[in-house]
């Protein structure tokens, strides 16, 4: 019998690969489960927080002579939300991007059901690929969550206004904005090779705090190797050097040069993780 008889009789009519998994019936799954609603709850307590310990110390800055982006905190709303970013992006924010990419996959297998999922029929990659977009959409949602809070408690709190730039002058609040966008979409993309490595490792491990962690433990480990000195210029290929290149972005002239290579380096990096994610999966022999 040829193939083309086998494939015509092992698929059903109206079967389409492409109709599997649907990417809302993906999200309303994640979005019901606990450790995505303590992730908000945390990113949305954050900047209350700090308001309340701004409130209690009296203020940021005042112990040394410098003048940084943590000491214009409480001058406006836009210089609140700069500083949460700030504040943030280091390590907090690395986080969901591990977790949400990290535990979609290797959750899947822990719980036995990954087998049945791709017995459905859902082919691999569909599987993967609704999976992978449902994960860095809550990614993005979760930065986007901290800077708005942020900015509406901060507004409330100091009153909405310019940025005010810690190497002196300002900017309108318009262009605040359009800046402090700038910033989450750099830092969203800087996260992809922390997004890509949580998401390689959950397809290949059936325990989802293993690729969540393992995602998390590089990438502080590379942050240590940035702070190596005696590496010199093989620091530019690690995606920690370029993580605070937004800083740019909250100067009086927007500068683009470091973005732009922490951009490149990051989607580099991402692309090959993703594409060995896929390769691999769809290899693996699935028993979970």
């Amino acid at each position: 019998m040829s193939s083309t008889l086998i494939d015509s009789a092992e698929v059903a009519d109206g079967y389409r690969a492409g109709r599997t998994l649907p990417l809302r019936v993906e999200l309303v799954r994640q979005l019901k489960r606990r450790r995505t609603m303590v992730m908000a709850g945390i990113l949305f307590a954050l900047p209350f927080v700090l308001l309340i310990a701004f409130q209690v110390g009296g203020g940021p800055g005042g112990d040394n002579n410098r003048v940084n982006l943590m000491d214009t905190a409480t001058l406006s709303g836009a210089n609140f939300a700069a500083v949460n970013l700030f504040a943030s992006a280091g390590f907090l924010l690395v986080i969901p991007v591990a977790l949400f990419c990290g535990d979609t996959v290797a959750s899947e297998a822990g719980w036995s059901s990954l087998r049945y999922l791709l017995a459905a029929p859902v082919p691999r990659a569909r599987l993967l690929w609704s999976k992978l977009v449902v994960g860095l959409g809550l990614s993005l949602a979760a930065m986007l969550l901290l800077p708005l809070v942020a900015l509406a408690v901060g507004t409330a709190a100091y009153g909405w206004g310019p940025l005010e730039l810690p190497t002196g002058g300002e900017l309108a609040a318009g262009t605040a904005a359009q800046r402090l966008v700038v910033t989450v979409a750099y830092i969203f993309v800087s996260q992809l090779v922390t997004a890509a490595l949580a998401f390689w490792l959950s397809t290949r491990t059936d325990a989802p705090l293993g690729a969540v962690g393992g995602a998390v433990g590089l990438t502080i480990v590379g942050n240590v190797l940035d702070q190596v000195t005696a590496l010199g210029d093989w620091r530019d290929f690690l995606p920690s050097h370029w993580q605070y290149a937004w800083l740019d972005a909250v100067r009086p002239r927007l500068e683009w040069s470091d973005m732009i290579q922490g951009t490149a380096l990051s989607i580099t990096y991402a692309l090959v993780l993703f594409a060995l994610a896929f390769r691999g999966f769809a290899r693996k022999d699935v028993v979970s």
